[in-house]
């Protein structure tokens, strides 16, 4: 059985929990345990769940080492803790339509792919209601996270999950596991790290904030979610090459390093803020920025609620520095990037356009102003939308 490793030793920040885990096995092992599982009953799991299931696998998700069971469903949902009193803002689990036989389950990915074998601790169910107004703040089943829990159902199996095949990684030149983020950082000396989580290409306001954040660190994780999205947002291989474009040419890189997250989108605010940095606390990081309305959807969230949520853990509990930034802007009268915090000039100074405008410019062909988006990513955004 694959057992949790010491993190190399180095001065990058230890896992969350203290150990990195390793939830693979390979060789010989894997060969014995893919035929175990052919005659095992199976689970097919959600594009979610795979995706949860490759990053416990990797130690994404440390400490945990599979889905959870009761104890630590429950401590998530209600107090943002697991069980044993540590940290942890988003319940992570696997759904099954009956109670499984047997002690044993084979886990098959969403496209029906064989990968792991989970051992039975618990089968339990819940109250998804409850779920959903405590972790995503509404019941309404129109908001996307809520609405996939709902259909997950609420009968949920844990327990300590063995993978001998992980899946094919989206984008395998960017596709880091914790282990190589973290020897990349060790490599180059870096000890104060920061990470940036984003599904949406990176604008003059996100470059502000990154480019303010690595000015007081070693270096900058560019670490965009590339697991499953809403249907409107933009693709994660448009999203892609938008980032290569912008790192050419606008960012040092001996100090930035892209990779890629597998996670899904919940689409949880605030909660989902402190589970995006705890995941990148086992990449590497030592601090993580959250701008305005992180994972947020709709008006579900106040524009700064997922920065006041940290206030509800301890000093240092977290053991990972968030990095707040408020709503940034290109001001026509300071003649740079801004924030409300340090320019002046009511907004009508301010070059701002809204998601719809931004979507209806590029599907007319115009490159939005300069002051808003680099024209070289604007370009890959354009034909982006001739191409649908």
């Amino acid at each position: 059985m694959p057992e949790a490793t010491a993190s190399t030793k180095s001065n990058v920040i230890a896992p969350h929990g203290g150990e990195l885990i390793d939830r693979t096995v390979s060789g010989d092992e894997a060969a014995a345990l893919a035929a175990e599982a052919e005659s095992l009953p199976r689970v097919r799991m959600s594009d979610k769940q795979t995706a949860d299931l490759d990053m416990i696998a990797s130690g994404a998700l440390s400490p945990l080492t599979g889905f959870m069971t009761r104890a630590d469903y429950d401590a998530s949902v209600e107090n943002m803790h697991l069980a044993n009193g540590l940290p942890w803002a988003m319940p992570v689990t696997l759904s099954v339509s009956d109670a499984p036989d047997g002690d044993r389950l084979a886990l098959e990915s969403a496209d029906g792919g064989l990968l792991a074998v989970l051992d039975v601790e618990e089968v339990f169910s819940v109250d998804r209601e409850n779920e959903a107004a405590r972790t995503y703040r509404t019941t309404e089943q129109e908001h996307p996270g809520v609405a996939q829990i709902y259909a997950e159902g609420p009968t949920l199996v844990g327990g300590p999950v063995t993978v001998f095949k992980r899946p094919g990684p989206a984008f395998p030149a960017y596709h880091l596991d914790p282990k190589d983020t973290r020897a990349v950082f060790a490599e180059r000396g870096w000890s104060r790290v920061v990470g940036f989580q984003t599904r949406n290409p990176v604008h003059r306001a996100h470059e502000y904030i990154q480019k303010c954040a690595l000015e007081t660190v070693d270096g900058l994780l560019l670490h965009p979610l590339v697991g499953k999205t809403k249907g409107d947002d933009i693709p994660a291989n448009v999203r892609m090459q938008c980032y290569e474009t912008l790192l050419q040419s606008y960012y040092p890189a001996d100090r930035t390093v892209l990779g890629v997250f597998p996670a899904a989108m919940r689409y949880a605010g605030p909660r989902e803020a402190v589970w995006h940095a705890l995941c990148r606390k086992n990449y590497g990081c030592s601090h993580f920025i959250v701008g305005r309305d992180h994972a947020g959807v709709g008006s579900y969230y106040g524009t700064y609620d997922a920065h006041r949520i940290f206030d509800e853990f301890q000093p240092h509990e977290l053991d990972i520095e968030p990095m707040f930034f408020d709503h940034t802007f290109f001001c026509k009268t300071c003649g740079n990037m801004a924030s409300n915090k340090t320019c002046p000039h009511p907004s009508d100074h301010h070059v701002f356009l809204s998601g719809t405008k931004v979507r209806e410019m590029l599907g007319n062909g115009e490159v939005p102003p300069v002051e808003f988006s680099r024209p070289e990513v604007a370009e890959v955004l354009i034909a982006a939308y001739r191409g649908r």
